[in-house]
């Protein structure tokens, strides 16, 4: 038995079972919970991690409304990039710690500082007011603050799956996973629409609240995991250089390149500065006793394969996800909650193949064709999309729509139970975080790499597209071709140039997206399938040192 905790021999004498069912019960695959007690479980996680899906689809709708009451337009890629960049960078510390000091408690806390920093958005025209500065930096706090939370709540609500669900039973819950993704990319447009019209966009933070309150009541009571402190502390150092690296990053793509040039003095220094951190945590990490992201895990293909699998999905799913609101926005001019029910057909795909997928995988324990299908469906949907116009019917999107979530059903979660399947459970949420840290580099690079062929691609088509005697004409609407609301009130036939040249831009951006899932599908052709577990321990695990301790008091 561990020196270190001492309470399992308190309940081998306290409870009523022989000593060798305590034993079972202690070891790696003994601590799995029944069907009944995961479904309780079940609730607390995926509130927790409905808080951080909602957030990435609510607050763009209220975007507009949010600057023009709190100031700061110059500011408003701010709002967005400050939640990006602390959630990110956030991610693999939250999946670390949980490793060393048990998944409930830290779970927790992600939920609280997510909470924290809605209250702060929330509140952030009387806190600019009594404080004197400026409502927008408020705000712009209190959207970082909730990235640290969020970058903490999928990941470690995935990291529990893995604790208390064997990964061969796991394909029985996707279904709810992909709930949580589906409801939560048609309810943000909703009730984001619903709150600015109706309420303020205050609440857009304030619902966050008794979500979040739900979390924490469920997993007090129902989260009871076994958890053998470790006696280490965390890898401080390893952590500032890999924050400081990826923040690098997102400061480049987000921030740096848009606005002062790609090549900028600016831009060029944030490369150079992310290279030499990122050098520096490689040093760091291969001397730390406990490292943050261990280099143990990268020696493995399947673990390799399996996170570069989800950057290079994230950067695709994110090309769908983003620019297809756009389109329907812009083009066919849905409002934004009607783009939002319009994203429905995506969302059935989804959970089509995410429950049948996952019935599959644990009856047959087979799960590397689903990567496979799946990056190869998504890339015919992209491929698709890249052929839309402008009087493109609905139904024929729609369908579209279907096939690009019949492909993300099969590949969102498959990744997160392959790596959690190949590696030792104490490297569970590190593991786990892993994913959802390379998939969010995806998205950063993805929706950085779109927004700059986006916009170049534009100002080639409207060149394409616009008689050369009718480009005064266009000049003087210069300023609505960037605004998607205004796109719709031009005159035409300036409208109709638009229109045009918008939706050549968008089909660039969806065709450049293709060659990053046939690269996706390569490389789910490369991933070893490894035998998922079940409740019984397979050859040649180890168990844990409590329970081999166990164990051998048994005897």
């Amino acid at each position: 038995m561990s020196k270190h905790d001492p309470a399992p021999r308190r309940a081998l004498a306290d409870e009523p079972r022989t000593t060798a069912e305590a034993a079972l019960e202690r070891t790696p695959t003994g601590d799995y919970m029944s069907h009944r007690q995961i479904l309780v479980i079940m609730g607390g996680l995926m509130a927790g991690m409905f808080l951080a899906a909602l957030d990435q689809s609510i607050v763009g709708v209220a975007l507009p409304k949010i600057t023009s009451e709190l100031g700061g337009l110059s500011k408003l890629s701010w709002v967005v990039t400050a939640y990006l960049l602390t959630s990110t960078a956030a991610t693999p510390l939250w999946g670390k710690i949980s490793d060393l000091r048990g998944r409930r408690p830290v779970f927790q806390a992600a939920i609280v500082v997510f909470l924290v920093g809605s209250l702060i958005c929330g509140f952030a025209s009387p806190i600019a007011t009594s404080l004197g500065v400026e409502g927008i930096d408020v705000m712009i706090v209190g959207r970082a603050i909730q990235g640290l939370g969020g970058g903490g709540l999928m990941s470690l609500a995935l990291a529990v799956i893995g604790d208390v669900i064997p990964p061969r039973e796991r394909g029985r819950y996707q279904g709810m996973f992909a709930a949580v993704f589906g409801v939560s990319s048609v309810a943000g447009p909703l009730l984001g629409g619903l709150f600015v019209d109706h309420l303020g966009w205050q609440w857009i933070f304030f619902i966050n609240l008794p979500i979040g309150i739900a979390a924490l009541v469920i997993t007090s009571f129902a989260l009871k995991l076994h958890h053998v402190p470790r006696n280490a502390s965390v890898d401080y150092l390893g952590a500032a250089t890999i924050v400081g690296s990826v923040t690098s990053l997102i400061l480049y793509l987000s921030w740096a390149g848009p606005d002062k040039g790609w090549t900028s003095a600016t831009g060029i220094a944030l490369l150079v500065l992310m290279v030499v951190l990122a050098g520096l945590f490689v040093l760091v990490e291969s001397r730390a006793k406990e490292p943050i992201l261990p280099l143990e895990l990268f020696k493995h293909w399947t673990f390799d394969s399996n996170i570069l699998f989800a950057m290079i999905m994230g950067v695709g799913m994110f090309g769908g996800l983003i620019y297809l609101p756009i389109y329907l926005q812009a083009v066919k001019g849905y409002s934004a909650t009607e783009s939002g029910l319009a994203m429905l057909p995506m969302v059935v795909g989804m959970f089509a193949t995410s429950i049948s997928g996952g019935q599959i995988m644990s009856r047959t324990g087979r799960y590397k064709w689903m990567p496979i299908t799946g990056a190869a469906v998504v890339g015919g949907a992209l491929y698709a999309f890249s052929h839309l116009h402008v009087d493109t019917p609905y139904w024929h999107i729609a369908l579209n729509m279907f096939a690009f979530g019949l492909g993300l059903g099969l590949t969102m979660q498959v990744v997160v139970t392959a790596v959690q399947n190949s590696v030792e459970r104490k490297h569970m949420g590190v593991a786990t975080a892993s994913v959802a840290f390379f998939r969010s580099m995806g998205g950063a690079i993805g929706t950085a790499l779109f927004g700059a062929i986006l916009n170049t691609r534009l100002t080639h088509h409207l060149t394409e597209v616009v008689p050369a005697a009718a480009q005064a004409q266009l000049a003087g609407a210069s300023h609505a071709v960037n605004d998607v609301t205004a796109i719709r009130a031009l005159p035409e036939p300036v409208k109709g140039w638009v229109l045009e040249a918008f939706t050549r831009s968008m089909d660039d951006v969806f065709l450049i997206a293709v060659p990053f899932m046939a690269v996706a599908v390569v490389i789910a052709l490369t991933m070893k399938e490894k035998e998922l577990k079940g409740r019984a321990a397979p050859a040649g695990d180890t168990p844990s040192e409590e329970g081999a301790a166990l164990a051998a008091a048994a005897h």
